[in-house]
């Protein structure tokens, strides 16, 4: 026969199981979903923990560093490397994870020192780029791809150059990828790439598509927006057209323009001869003689040494 003791015991012993049964139930019948949802988000972290730790023993054991710099560099690989770890549910079929120069990097930094930015680039579009091979053949595909590709790494920041577009998107010649710039350019479609966005190596031909522009009617936001240029730099394009037509009306040679202006002695040319010989919407005409004639009341003729030349 059991003693008081042992039966208080027992009774004590079955309530805590029936509390534990009906806190139980109640977890079953309202908190099961945040319980399990808290508890994942418990094992997830556990487990980066564990691989963090590992990472961090690695660095400690294998390159004799302290703690506290293979910490850093751990947390330097995840700068560089998290959107390659955050990638679950975000790639569409036919999209890449790719690596392009930063919009922000300036013109005249090495590739090699230039900021980096990752960016998610559709290479295959599916039905849509079917469509596109079916009416207008390989070419037309490919033109189609370079655009979109453009445009998704300049929209998150980042600029193509025709290198990453033929060796490592395309896979084709340069000179291919250049003829098909061109066909672009002809039917007035700038692509945001390096070159054209930062001014660099032979694409000064934007500059004069943009005072083309200008020229023909359009307005600064809708220049801005075809050659995705901002609408100050655009301003600035303008403004340094119409300081050449002037200075060339005061009788300054090439030369002394290009100077005066801060521009190569081939862009004034360039500039000079859109002025004389491309069309030029009324008002604008009428807005360009309006700047020369207070150019003249402002600065008397200063008798140079000759006109402009193309």
């Amino acid at each position: 026969m059991m003693n008081d003791g042992q039966i208080i015991g027992k009774r004590k012993e079955g309530v805590a199981r029936l509390e534990f049964a009906n806190m139980l139930s109640l977890c079953i019948l309202g908190r099961i979903i945040m319980i399990n949802n808290t508890s994942l988000q418990k094992w997830n972290r556990l487990a980066q923990k564990q691989l963090d730790q590992q990472f961090v023993n690695q660095i400690v054991t294998g390159l004799q560093c302290s703690p506290f710099e293979a910490n850093a560099i751990l947390e330097a690989v995840y700068k560089v490397y998290a959107p390659y770890f955050e990638t679950s549910g975000t790639l569409k079929p036919g999209q890449i994870l790719f690596p392009v120069v930063s919009v922000e990097t300036p013109s005249n930094t090495p590739l090699s020192e230039s900021k980096q930015v990752t960016v998610v680039l559709t290479l295959d579009a599916g039905q849509e780029d079917l469509r596109i091979r079916e009416k207008l053949g390989v070419t037309g595909l490919r033109h189609h791809r370079i655009q979109r590709v453009a445009h998704e790494a300049f929209q998150q920041g980042g600029l193509l150059t025709v290198e990453d577009l033929a060796n490592r998107l395309l896979n084709c010649g340069q000179r291919t990828l250049s003829r098909d710039i061109k066909t672009l350019k002809n039917n007035q479609i700038i692509l945001p790439l390096r070159s054209t966005i930062k001014d660099m190596g032979r694409a000064i031909s934007h500059r004069t598509l943009i005072v083309t522009q200008w020229l023909q009617g359009k307005e600064y936001v809708q220049i801005s927006k075809n050659t995705f240029h901002s609408i100050p730099s655009v301003k600035s394009y303008i403004s340094k057209f119409k300081r050449v037509v002037a200075l060339a009306q005061e009788g300054f040679d090439i030369y002394a323009i290009s100077f005066l202006v801060k521009i190569s002695t081939p862009l004034a040319e360039k500039y000079y001869t859109l002025y004389q010989t491309s069309p030029v919407a009324h008002h604008r005409r009428q807005e360009i003689e309006s700047f020369l004639k207070k150019n003249r009341l402002a600065c008397p003729p200063s008798g140079g040494s000759g006109g402009a030349h193309d």
